[in-house]
């Protein structure tokens, strides 16, 4: 099969956020590069669809965010929950000293979409769809580009800097040799989607029950459910057959008795095997791994698309000076590491803290839980609510973009 050769200053494996959103910044900086995506298109069910105001500040300062913006969207400001029979107002992001106070509900491939078709207003930004990378390129002990397999042929890039964007299975990772610090997690998620009714209201709800989480995101017009499960839980599930779930899913949420029919057979229920992790290294010489291929999140909080826009903030303001002059030392991507590690850190510890300390309780218990004295103190005092709001809404390290756009010649 034939084999086809290109050049680009940047050679970025992975159509996700990270990848996308740093193969944008960086072609309205003047750096060639080249974004490779394993599959055809980007709709894929099931995805992280909440852009929180970190990322939405970012829009608003590359001046997209009004066209952002225009896409079909639910805004949520403030999160709450049902725990046992009492009903509890998480967080407020009315207050966060951002331009919006909300959380934009987008399905992913929009998003993806939308930062494709502004990275294509520059000619140095280039898409490859149905390129699988399965190699790297070296010289000596350093990564100088990647081979991807195409439809028909091979395709073989020589990039200055090679960045792994490619999801919590990461193959730039492996193939680079880079260590993951794996640190667990008590859960994993059965997403599926029931349709929306008149009435039903739109904010993202919670339910807590004896040994049952059960999550229900608003997508317009249906419900986008996370049905939370003991890990490696599924096949028991699956054992005791498919009513019984959809009788399950009825008890934790009665209003929802009358579309559980909508569930038809077990391929509308997609397993999400959550992982935790983190590189303890997260580059080499030549090569730099950001987003989830950096650290796998927990779905908690929802934050991890956000975290993986902020890597890529980062990781253009620091490069892409670098870049348009040529290959980027290691201490540059050492310094990526630096920026974005202790952000990375602080988020999975609290993701860590509540899969242990809440869920992991309330998936083993038999009694119906009741509100914790932290939870009954944002009851009592609303403005205490802000705090989890500005964690969620913002992060631990929000980024913004000093990246000047450099015009088309």
């Amino acid at each position: 099969m034939a084999t086809k050769t290109v050049i680009t200053r940047c050679a970025i494996a992975g159509g996700g956020p990270a990848g996308m959103m740093l193969g944008f910044l960086l072609a309205r900086a003047g750096v060639d590069v080249l974004v490779l995506e394993k599959h055809a298109d980007f709709l894929r069910d099931f995805r992280g669809d909440t852009i929180h105001p970190s990322t939405l500040e970012v829009m608003h300062e590359l001046g997209l965010l009004d066209q952002f913006l225009k896409l079909p969207h639910q805004k949520v400001r403030e999160l709450s929950g049902v725990i046992g029979d009492e009903t509890v107002t998480f967080a407020d992001l009315s207050h966060l000293p951002t331009y919006c106070h909300f959380i934009a509900f987008i399905p992913q491939w929009d998003f993806l979409d939308f930062l494709t078709d502004q990275g294509k207003r520059y000619s140095g930004f280039k898409l490859k769809m149905k390129a699988e990378v399965d190699d790297l390129i070296w010289n000596g002990d350093r990564v100088v580009g990647l081979k991807a397999q195409l439809p028909r042929g091979m395709l073989e890039v020589h990039a200055d800097l090679v960045v792994g964007a490619d999801g919590r299975h990461s193959a730039v990772r492996s193939l680079a040799g880079l260590e993951v610090e794996d640190l667990g997690a008590p859960m994993d998620v059965l997403w599926l989607r029931l349709s929306k009714r008149p009435g039903d209201g739109s904010q993202a709800v919670g339910r807590f029950q004896a040994g049952r989480l059960f999550v229900m995101l608003d997508r317009g017009d249906y419900w986008q459910c996370a049905y939370v499960i003991p890990k490696d839980g599924f096949n028991q599930i699956r054992c005791k057959g498919l009513d019984a779930f959809r009788q399950d899913i009825a008890r934790l949420n009665p209003a929802l008795a009358g579309r559980v029919h909508e569930v038809a057979s077990w391929d509308d229920v997609k397993l999400l095997t959550v992982r935790v992790d983190r590189l303890k290294r997260w580059y080499r010489p030549g090569v730099l791994c950001i987003g989830d291929a950096g650290h796998a999140m927990s779905p908690v909080g929802g934050v991890g698309i956000n975290l993986a826009i902020q890597d890529a903030v980062a990781a253009a303001n620091i490069l892409a000076e670098p870049l348009r002059e040529g290959a980027v030392s290691e201490a540059l991507l050492r310094k990526v590491q630096e920026r974005r590690q202790w952000p990375t850190r602080m988020t999975q510890a609290l993701q860590i803290f509540i899969q242990n300390r809440v869920i992991r309780n309330v998936l083993s218990m038999t009694t119906q839980p009741r509100p914790p004295f932290a939870v009954m103190l944002l009851k009592r005092f609303p403005w205490l609510r802000r705090i989890p709001g500005r964690l969620i809404g913002m992060g631990f390290r929000p980024e913004h973009v000093r990246l000047s756009e450099v015009s088309d010649p």
